[in-house]
């Protein structure tokens, strides 16, 4: 690997790594206060709490990791620009695309290592973490009853309290109770009580409950079905009752329990290829059963389609006629039955079919995600990588605000997508993939922009109109003619030389600090450099160094500077340098240079031209 690779390498991984951790450690704050009624007053030993925090730790790198590659990309990249060193990389003919080259490379791989991880180490830990999150839901279910609403408390009990008060929250207000029958479906006794209070221990397996000043209300069926439409019930007046709820089936949980594995987000790629296989021959015998069903109601089947035909038995008036009064009456009210019955049936079907739709989706939309994630990896740095060296601003400033607002846009486009293909109204495979492939043309356009060196926008074909619209008028004499102003050309041309060889005076001195001065600043030269690039308007520069002429250089500035010009710029860059000058070598060679890379000419000369150059042709070459 080169120096550059390894020091554009190392600059990215210390905020790689950097802005994962932190990252990681908000959105794991962000998980406990999500879960935080889960774990509340639960009595959980410290072994527990860091074994569910170390399970959705993983859960939460497909958020992650996508945000750090494009935040650490944007300040990594556009700290180098903000210092100049990409105007460094360029003066020595590196482009962006070979200084991306290598950190390429390390995305790919990691990419290829994030495929993998979500399908092997991620369904784990979801596997993990929802079991024991499970289990977690279960222990000291007294501690669930929440004040303003109904809580189930085993199979056939609901408590609803209007407030909790005392210590430990033991003394009830505005109880009330449905207690069902385990063969009969329904709430068939309610209890009323003005207070109450929670007798037992906290860690008890049995919870009594004291209820005072209430009502008791008992439904009685009786097994005669005329006696059932009186609705009998029984009622009782109370001033204390006390119930005892035993909660052994809750209670003793195992916390290691993982009777739980078929949740889509648990499955590998293998696993879901073969569930989603199972899903679709599933809904389409839904389909066909039902399509059985309906043939088979229709009593099509049971008809003779082997009695003769009679000549002249058309009839042209109302079918129903043919029967009598009674008749109709039972026709009609069979039609009516068999269709609402019908109906029903259908309807019951489409939300079975529906509940199979998302199911199936849901799985899909897994499985793709899986690739999604290892690709958007590799997208999300192709964005961030251009953007930082277009915006030229390292640190966490203004770089943090644009990776927020585009990885918000990614990841909001995928939740909308995925959310509307559940229900089958998006291509399930397609949403998976919709926001990266919308970030895809992006990097695409600010990769080529930043590779061209130009600005992020360009509005010219929009301002360009507008000021020619709005422009000046022409002035007009008092005869209403236009007035020619005539140039004095002499003189901008004498202005532009003077000019241009004050800018060359600079040039060649910055030149000789470059190479000759020792413990020299470089960040100074640079901005000097910069700052003379931007008043230069030379388009090329051509350096012929004869075979046998040692001290004659022919320097074409386009003919904007005389020949005496470049003549006292040699003069004085012989009278500067320590030693005469001297060349080393036997063949010729031109170098020509766009004004844009005009203040690294001297950086591009590769041959030992100068004594005192060659004594730092290892620096060049680097």
């Amino acid at each position: 690997m080169k120096i550059l690779d390894r020091y554009i390498l190392k600059s990215y991984l210390k905020t790689f790594i950097s802005v994962f951790f932190i990252l990681m450690l908000i959105f794991v704050l962000q998980a406990i206060w999500l879960y935080i009624k889960e774990l509340a007053g639960k009595d959980l030993d410290i072994s527990t709490v860091l074994k569910f925090l170390f399970y959705i730790t993983p859960t939460l790198i497909p958020l992650i990791l996508p945000l750090t590659i494009l935040l650490a990309s944007i300040m990594v990249f556009g700290d180098f620009a903000e210092n100049y060193e990409f105007a460094a990389m360029k003066s020595t003919g590196i482009s962006l695309q070979r200084a991306m080259a290598g950190l390429s490379v390390f995305i790919v791989l990691l990419a290829i290592t994030t495929f993998f991880f979500t399908n092997n180490v991620i369904p784990k830990a979801e596997y993990e973490s929802y079991n024991l999150r499970k289990n977690i839901a279960k222990v000291k279910p007294q501690q669930f009853i929440a004040k303003g609403q109904f809580n189930q408390l085993g199979d056939n009990f609901n408590i609803k309290v209007e407030d909790k008060y005392g210590p430990e929250g033991r003394l009830l207000k505005g109880v009330v109770i449905h207690k069902g029958q385990t063969k009969i479906s329904g709430n068939h006794t309610v209890i009323v009580a003005k207070t109450g209070k929670l007798a037992s221990a906290e860690d008890s397996e049995i919870i009594k409950l004291i209820l005072y000043d209430g009502h008791y209300y008992d439904d009685t069926p009786p097994s005669k079905p005329a006696e059932r439409k009186k609705n009998p019930f029984v009622k009782s007046v109370f001033k204390e009752y006390t119930i005892n709820l035993d909660l052994s089936q809750l209670n003793p949980v195992d916390l290691d329990d993982k009777s739980t594995d078929n949740k889509y987000s648990m499955l590998s790629i293998a696993e879901l290829d073969n569930k989603t296989d199972s899903l679709i021959t599933e809904r389409r015998n839904t389909y066909e059963q039902f399509g059985e069903t309906l043939y088979n109601r229709s009593n099509i089947g049971t008809l003779n389609l082997t009695v003769d035909s009679r000549k002249d038995t058309l009839y042209s008036g109302n079918i129903l006629d043919l029967f009598n009064t009674r008749r109709q009456v039972q026709l009609l009210d069979y039609a009516i039955n068999a269709t609402a019955s019908t109906k029903q049936i259908i309807v019951a079907k489409e939300d079975n079919v529906k509940a199979k739709t998302i199911w199936l989706n849901k799985h899909i939309i897994a499985m793709h995600e899986k690739f999604a994630l290892a690709i958007a990896c590799i997208i999300l740095f192709f964005v961030g990588a251009p953007l930082g060296a277009l915006i030229r601003k390292g640190g966490l400033g203004l770089p943090m605000v644009i990776a927020i607002v585009l990885f918000l846009s990614y990841h909001f486009i995928g939740i909308f997508a995925k959310n509307s293909a559940k229900d089958g109204s998006f291509n399930p495979a397609l949403a998976t993939w919709f926001s990266t492939l919308i970030m895809l043309p992006l990097s695409i356009f600010l990769t080529r922009r930043a590779t061209a060196d130009r600005g992020l926008f360009e509005f010219d074909h929009i301002t360009e109109p507008l000021k020619k619209l709005f422009k000046t008028p022409e002035k007009l004499n008092a005869k209403g003619k236009k007035i020619q102003t005539v140039e004095d050309y002499d003189t901008i041309r004498r202005v532009e030389q003077s000019r241009d060889y004050r800018n060359l005076r600079k040039a060649y001195k910055i030149f000789l600090n470059y190479f000759i001065i020792k413990n020299i600043d470089y960040e100074t030269i640079s901005d000097s450099m910069h700052k003379l690039i931007e008043t230069m308007d030379i388009t090329s520069i051509g350096i012929n160094i004869q075979k046998g002429e040692p001290t004659t250089y022919l320097i074409d500035f386009d003919d904007k500077i005389k020949s005496e010009i470049v003549t006292t710029f040699i003069e004085n860059l012989k009278k500067d340098c320590k030693q005469p000058l001297d060349i080393v070598s036997n063949e010729n060679i031109t170098i020509e240079i766009t004004s844009h890379d005009f203040y690294h000419a001297f950086d591009l000369i590769k041959h030992p031209v100068f004594n005192d150059i060659t004594a730092n042709k290892s620096l060049i070459n680097d």
